[in-house]
Parts: C-alpha cells; structure tokens; sequence
C-alpha cells in the first residue's frame, strides 16, 4: 500500500484545490466591491479618470434620490410579489411532482426527467411572440399574472428535476412505517415527507426566488406600465436620451441585489445540502 505524504506548514493550505477556490472567490468579489464602492461616491467622483479604488468621501445620496425620483420602492414592490407568488406555486407542484416521480411505480420515470431537463434549458426568447400574444388575448399584459404564471412555467422543470433527485433519498420504509402506524398518504406526504424534504425545498426556493427576481426579457415584455415593472426594468430605464445616472444605477443595483445576498447566507447550508444530494443520488 503506498504511502500518503502528509503536508504541513504552508504546503497544507497551498495546493490546486484551494488556489484555485481563492481565484475564484476574488474575481467574484471584485466586480461586487466595485458596485458597493460605487454606489457610495459621489456623482462628481464616478465619471474621474482614472477611477478611484476606493470612495474618497461616502454618500448615501444616490439611495435615497433613487428611491425618492425613480420609483425604486415601486419596483422592489413589484418584483417581491411576482418573485413570492412565482416560489410559492412552484414549491407547492414541485414538490408534488417530484414526489411522485420519486416513486417506484412511475412508468416511463426516465423519458419524463428528461423531458424536464430539456425543457429547463429552452430559451424564453424562442416563445416570446407566442407568449406576448396569447397574454394580449386573455388580458395579463401589465399585471401580475402576466409574469406569474410564465415564471411558473420555465422555473417548474428544474424545480421538479431538483425535488425528484432529492425525494429519491430518502428511504422508503419511512413511508411503509407511516403507513403501518396508520397514517393516510395526504398525512404521510404532509407530516412526514415534506419536514424531510426541506434542504431540498430552500435549494428550489432560492433558485426560483433568484431566477423571478432578477428576469429582464419577459418583464419588459408583458407589463410596459410603470406600476408594474419589477427591478431589473426599472433599473434599465434609469437614464433618458441624454444623461445616464450611474450613480442611482449602481445604487439601484446594490439595492436590489441585497435580498439575493440574504437568502444565500441564511439557506447556504441547506441550499449545498439539497444540490449534493441531487447530484450523488439523481
């Protein structure tokens, strides 16, 4: 049996794996400090050359003019009920779903994931027209519903595929035990499947939450109202034909990106949790 050689010192924190994730970690965090450092200049500082690395006075100013002159709040409003409603639903038929494809009677299990594979990956842009005219006829143009319910239908086919691979986990003796102590299927699903399945459920919450928050095309599609436009419209009707605020647009930015931040940090755990199990058990 050959012998493993044991690192020590600074040979043990300097190798592939770790280089590799620092790399990573900082051109990651680079583009984010500068939107964060940007949105705290002042107007007169963002346009100098060369930049400044760091704000040689902070500012909260671009905040609050780009919550107080562009309808910031609206759009925050705007993209939290579209973005909830749109997670709400698909949890609930996700987890339905996977639940049932899950089983061991299903047939034709493998044709339908692939399908859900193939589907998850279709560009909104091929549908677009067809969307925007089948909204128009039944009237979703510039309401919430307009964006709802196509949100439900491009994030359902990965959410499913995630709480398939996640459901297939866990064991099918907790059933039977359920099922001996004589509980319902609606009770087993309910009270014991579902508090087992939540890692799995924050992994499809966040992704979804995210995928609805930060969507562009279809919102500035369906809803060319004011009173509808969620935050990455609003954001890219910022400016007018003659000036562009970069100063509220990274304000703006910064502003909207918070609760994506919070979700990751609070459900990180879950969210790798329920990703593993997907991809060791799928």
């Amino acid at each position: 049996m050959p012998r493993q050689r044991v690192r020590k010192g600074w040979r043990k924190w300097v190798n592939t794996v770790n280089v590799s994730g620092v790399v990573i970690a900082v051109l990651t965090a680079l583009p984010l400090y500068w939107l964060v450092s940007t949105s705290l200049k002042p107007a007169s500082e963002i346009g100098q050359s060369p930049p400044t690395a760091f704000p040689r006075s902070i500012t909260f100013d671009n905040f609050v003019v780009a919550f107080r002159d562009n309808a910031l709040g609206q759009y925050m409003v705007n993209s939290v009920i579209v973005s909830v409603s749109t997670t709400v639903i698909v949890l609930a038929l996700a987890f339905l779903a996977g639940y049932a494809l899950a089983g061991r009677f299903i047939r034709g299990r493998t044709a339908i994931m692939t399908s859900l594979l193939m589907l998850s990956v279709f560009p909104a842009i091929a549908v677009l027209t067809p969307l925007y005219l089948l909204e128009r006829n039944l009237g979703l143009l510039n309401s919430y519903p307009g964006l709802i319910v196509p949100y439900v239908a491009f994030n359902l086919p990965f959410a499913i595929w995630i709480m398939r691979n996640y459901l297939v986990g866990i064991p099918s003796t907790i059933e039977e035990a359920s099922e001996i102590d004589g509980a319902g299927a609606w009770r087993t699903v309910l009270s014991v499947i579902l508090p087992m399945a939540k890692p799995g459920l924050f992994t499809v919450g966040v992704f979804t939450f995210t995928a609805s928050w930060s969507e562009f095309l279809m919102a500035l599609t369906f809803n060319s109202e004011n009173s509808f436009r969620t935050i990455p419209v609003g954001i890219a009707l910022f400016g007018t034909q003659f000036t562009v605020p970069f100063a509220q647009i990274f304000a703006a930015s910064v502003a909207a990106t918070v609760p994506i931040v919070i979700l990751v940090l609070v459900f990180r755990r879950s969210i790798v949790s329920g990703l593993t199990s997907g991809a060791v058990k799928g």
